[in-house]
């Protein structure tokens, strides 16, 4: 019986003794070899081993013991996924692991790949899932999603997995954004490009927790946005504009709020006699689409003068003169409607013919005037009806139970309406649709 802490012996003709250690169990370990050719010699090394521990071939690595040794002989004898995840899983309970990845599971997916693939418009399961059911997703947003991805992302985490990436990760890549010269919202929102697909990958099941819980995001900076006055709003639309789709386009944002890809999508079919059926939205990347919240509406106007300039402004089209034409057609491409730039543009020339500095009118954006409408229409119309007019939505039992058409809504929106902003809009002998000088020789392309 051998009653020392390791075994020594030589395998065939080989010129070098093995050593096998025991364990705290009393059972052998792998064989190593002293480098040692007499039994003295090789008694010796192993005595020296088990008291400094096993050096290693590089040396800055630590020397092993022989605990250590039989960790190491005890991971080489792990024979599939399911004693693996026995072992990491005890090491995680005790403390010694924060968190791990197994070969071949989903949480093994490199990250970055995975963040890039959850943005792109026709490879991401996530976009295909949103499309599947009726969810609002548009291709601008996950282009400039996956654009946040490679800026920001990438060389943070580039070569981290999936399936380690922590909550303490998460906090340090804020903490990364933080010291960028960036706006707060806009560092929220690169946050949010990959704490989304974190979200989601948890959610399917692709990874066993959630790091993206109990972080805070940026304090956004209040900037109000700016607003024009009635008195403004008139001497502008009584201004000079070189381009009459930009003025009509603005005069109606100023008394319906419509949103800039909302008035863009406007097709002839969409006017009715005092109304507009909101049906659509445009967007570059996009396209035509539905309107924010996928919700189509009615929205009322009691003022024909600027019904018939829109009715104008869409007779004109020189691309097409079918029902689904577009009202602010595009003088360089058919079935498309014009830059939106183009309104904000308009607005800020106006704003600077009535006396105001270039630096002031830059101020002011196309959206202000959906701002415009709600700020002075708030006081004078029931919230309910305000939103069927605007579109916007809070919480969902609100919009369940208000979204029913009552009997004397139509009188209601345009009296408010017309009581409102009756002084706003020019005499129709003012109400330039489009100078023919610069329609004219587009006209040509119908022919």
């Amino acid at each position: 019986m051998n009653a020392l802490p390791f075994s020594l012996f030589k395998r065939g003709d080989r010129p070098y003794f093995l050593v096998k250690f025991k364990d705290e169990a009393g059972n052998y370990l792998s064989p190593l070899s002293t480098k040692a050719k007499s039994k003295d010699d090789a008694m010796q090394v192993a005595f020296r081993w088990l008291r400094d521990g096993i050096p290693q071939k590089k040396k800055a690595e630590k020397a092993l013991r022989i605990t250590d040794l039989s960790l190491k002989d005890t991971a080489r004898k792990i024979k599939g996924g399911e004693e693996a995840e026995t072992l990491l899983a005890e090491l995680k309970r005790l403390g010694w692991v924060k968190s791990y990845v197994q070969s071949e599971t989903p949480g093994a997916a490199e990250f970055i790949p995975f963040l890039s693939e959850f943005w792109d418009w026709e490879k991401s399961p996530y976009i295909k899932e949103k499309l599947r059911k009726r969810h609002g997703i548009h291709r601008r947003h996950c282009k400039q999603q996956g654009g946040a991805i490679a800026l920001y992302w990438e060389p943070f985490f580039k070569g981290r997995y999936l399936g380690e990436i922590t909550a303490a990760d998460i906090g340090n890549f804020i903490d990364y954004m933080g010291d960028m010269e960036l706006s707060p919202s806009r560092k929220n929102v690169v946050i949010k490009a990959g704490t989304k697909p974190l979200r989601w990958a948890y959610s399917k099941g692709l990874i066993d927790r959630d790091p993206t819980r109990g972080h805070t995001m940026f304090t956004l900076e209040t900037r109000k946005r700016e607003i024009l006055t009635p008195a403004i709003a008139t001497a502008v639309f009584n201004a000079n504009w070189e381009d009459g789709r930009a003025k009509v386009a603005n005069m109606l944002a100023a008394v319906t709020g419509m949103r800039n890809g909302e008035i863009l999508a406007l097709r002839a079919q969409d006017l009715g006699a005092d109304c507009l059926n909101v049906q659509g939205s445009w967007s570059r990347e996009d396209g035509r689409k539905l309107p924010k919240n996928n919700k189509t509406r009615t929205v009322e106007i009691p003022f024909p003068d600027l019904m018939n300039a829109l009715a104008e402004l869409g007779n004109q089209n020189p691309w097409s003169d079918a029902p689904d034409r577009f009202i602010f057609w595009s003088t360089n491409t058919k079935n498309v409607p014009m830059q939106g730039r183009h309104f904000v543009a308009g607005l800020r020339n106006a704003l600077m013919q009535i006396g105001f500095s270039q630096e002031e009118a830059e101020k002011y954006e196309f959206h202000g005037w959906r701002h415009f409408f709600t700020s002075y229409m708030i006081r004078k119309l029931d919230k309910k009806l305000l939103k069927s007019q605007t579109g916007h939505l809070t919480d969902v039992m609100l919009a369940h139970y208000g979204d029913h058409e009552t009997e004397g809504d139509k009188e209601q929106i345009q009296a408010m309406s017309k009581e409102t902003f009756a002084g706003l809009l020019p005499e129709r002998s003012k109400m330039t649709v489009f100078k023919r000088a610069v329609l004219k020789p587009r006209l040509a392309v119908k022919k």
